[in-house]
């Protein structure tokens, strides 16, 4: 099985962006939709019923999008990115014990678990002298050591932001409203966050081998 980077585009990305943007993109619209549309569902479908209110038939749905997704991108893309399919193992793991326990806590938790994962890997790997982001994102970017440095820094932070952030809305709000966050709150924050980070990249950018005696 090949992970690839999120930021690597290889030559199937090139050529189908808007697939690669709709299998990111559409499980989480899923999950927003069923869990709006949760009583409307279970009216056309009644099986549904047997997986308990909205937001579990959401989870089962999110978890089918989920796999239809990454197997695409797998017969497609020829590849699985490496954020989306650690996100999916997750996706199936809690997301069966909630439907499973009939409690909400496993799936709510699930972007906490993953963005803390994420934020304290990368921070780790500097404990060990290691810019982990400089192994995902080297096809993508050519960094000096200290631009690594501090690009793994930044999203090591910015991850374990994204896990406090998603803890004190589904602790302290409604269920669609962190369901929406989770869809439209998220993503603009992260797009945000990634633009931010430009003025870094360009002033440690370093010229490849070939380009640096022109």
């Amino acid at each position: 099985m090949t992970t690839e980077s999120d930021i690597t585009p290889s030559a199937a990305d090139k050529h189908h962006p808007m697939l690669k943007l709709a299998l990111e993109l559409g499980p989480l619209l899923i999950f927003f939709f069923a869990n709006l549309r949760g009583p409307w569902l279970v009216e056309k479908f009644p099986v549904l019923a047997s997986l308990g209110g909205p937001l579990f038939v959401a989870t089962a749905l999110f978890m089918a999008a989920t796999v239809i997704s990454l197997t695409i991108s797998k017969i497609v893309l020829k590849h699985l990115p490496v954020m989306p399919f650690v996100s999916g193992v997750v996706v199936l793991i809690f997301g069966s014990l909630s439907i499973y326990l009939q409690d909400e806590t496993f799936i709510k938790m699930k972007p906490t678990i993953i963005n803390a994962l994420f934020g304290l890997t990368l921070l780790a790997g500097l404990l060990f002298g290691k810019s982990l982001l400089g192994y995902v994102f080297n096809a993508a970017f050519q960094l000096d050591a200290e631009g690594w440095r501090k690009l793994t820094v930044r999203w090591g932070l910015f991850f374990l932001f994204l896990a406090v952030l998603n803890e004190i809305v589904w602790r302290n709000f409604s269920d669609d409203t962190w369901v929406a966050f989770k869809v439209w709150g998220t993503m603009p924050i992260t797009i945000l966050f990634t633009l931010a980070q430009m003025p870094l990249i360009m002033k440690h950018t370093i010229a490849p081998e070939g380009e640096a005696g022109q």
